[in-house]
């Protein structure tokens, strides 16, 4: 008997023992990959929300070793802002940065030690138009405020074309843009002012090299529908130098201001990012942009994080912008995951019917034994003989 009941409880073993152990491999495998498919669930939640992608950008890549890391180099390089966003975005994330580096990035970025790097970006921005920080752009910004900037680069860049040389027509265009705008900014009363200096910043990007290859080719494109060239041309030929009122107010007339809205979205956005985050970080974001939809997302990333925000695009690259891992992967992670815990489920439940159908089957035939050695050991008790009275 004794025999009988190990081998019963053996099968039993046997028969439970593949469920439980696909069950086991299910949840492990489960227990890998959720981390990943989580984070794969909320990358496609927060796909259109640029705010959201930077800060998951940032919650990746930094911490007090990278911030420590980022300060030193920037202090090293001379780039007190980029030091001071780091330090922002440092503190911002509860990160506690060493007294003495902070001290270090304050007196770093004081009046006293900016002043002369200031004054020679700021005449540099107003001769060349081609700024390298906020006073650099101040000074290009007050060039083409004032129409000197917009009219000495499309001259040049018209004089160009006219005599048959090669002309950057891409800088010819956004400085006819530029004239048109500084018009609707002075009778406007400032009301345009963030499109006007988004056209010195895009024509700065450009001039620089600091502009993607996608928002170079929106650009360029819609420059051909915006302005006609030729006219641009015969506005700034012969003596335009000696007329800058006429060379101004031909190169304005160039413009069709009403095929221009696209390009004034993104230079506007441009001039927002510029507004809210810096110079610098107008020009490090349009060279991640590809296209003016990643301008406009930069201009809410700036907006929510001002002065951090190119900390932020030097931690999270174009990953602060957009989602750069592909959907298809993201969902297929997410599927994978979910598929794999209803596979776990319904395994368990599974498991658990056939575990009890088996338990109830193996309580159910030891009743059965027990009643059936109870009848017997009554069959065998004897019987007491009734005497008679």
């Amino acid at each position: 008997m004794p025999t009988e009941r190990s081998e019963r409880r053996a099968r039993l073993r046997s028969e439970l023992a593949l469920p439980f152990l696909v069950v086991a491999t299910v949840a492990g495998g489960l227990w890998l990959a959720t981390p990943t498919a989580l984070d794969s669930a909320g990358l496609l939640l927060d796909q259109n929300n640029p705010v959201r992608l930077a800060d998951r950008a940032v919650d990746k890549a930094l911490t007090p070793e990278v911030a420590r890391r980022e300060i030193e180099a920037a202090l090293a390089a001379g780039d007190a802002e980029l030091a001071q966003s780091f330090a922002e975005l440092a503190q911002s994330r509860a990160i506690t940065l060493d007294p003495g580096l902070l001290a270090r990035v304050a007196a770093a970025g004081t009046a006293s030690a900016q002043a002369a790097r200031s004054a020679k970006s700021f005449g540099m921005g107003l001769v060349t138009g081609e700024p390298e920080d906020g006073a650099g752009l101040a000074g290009t910004l007050l060039g083409d405020l004032f129409v000197f900037g917009d009219i000495r680069d499309a001259v040049r860049e018209g004089g160009r074309l006219a005599t048959g040389a090669e002309a950057d027509e891409l800088v010819l265009g956004l400085a006819c843009v530029g004239l048109a705008v500084t018009a609707g900014t002075y009778v406007s009363l400032g009301a345009a002012a963030p499109a006007r200096a988004g056209v010195s910043v895009v024509k700065a990007a450009w001039k620089t090299g600091k502009m993607g290859a996608g928002l170079v080719a929106f650009t360029a494109r819609s420059l051909r529908g915006v302005v006609d060239l030729a006219q641009a041309r015969r506005a700034v030929s012969g003596t335009a130098l000696l007329q800058p009122a006429t060379a101004a107010r031909g190169l304005k007339a160039a413009v069709k201001l009403d095929k221009a809205e696209p390009l004034v979205d993104l230079v506007r956005d441009a001039g927002k990012v510029q507004a809210k985050a810096g110079t610098r970080a107008a020009l490090d974001g349009l060279k991640l942009a590809e296209g003016p939809k990643d301008v406009a997302r930069l201009a809410k990333i700036a907006e929510k994080n001002g002065g951090k925000t190119r900390a932020i695009l030097k931690l999270g690259g174009r990953a602060a912008l957009v989602l750069t891992t592909g959907a298809m992967t993201l969902f297929n992670w997410s599927f994978s995951a979910l598929m794999s815990l209803i596979w776990a489920l319904v395994l368990v439940k599974s498991l658990t019917e056939r575990a009890t159908r088996r338990v109830f089957a193996f309580s159910k035939k030891r009743r059965a034994r027990k009643a059936a050695r109870a009848a017997a050991a009554l069959s065998l008790t004897p019987r007491t003989a009734t005497q008679p009275a």
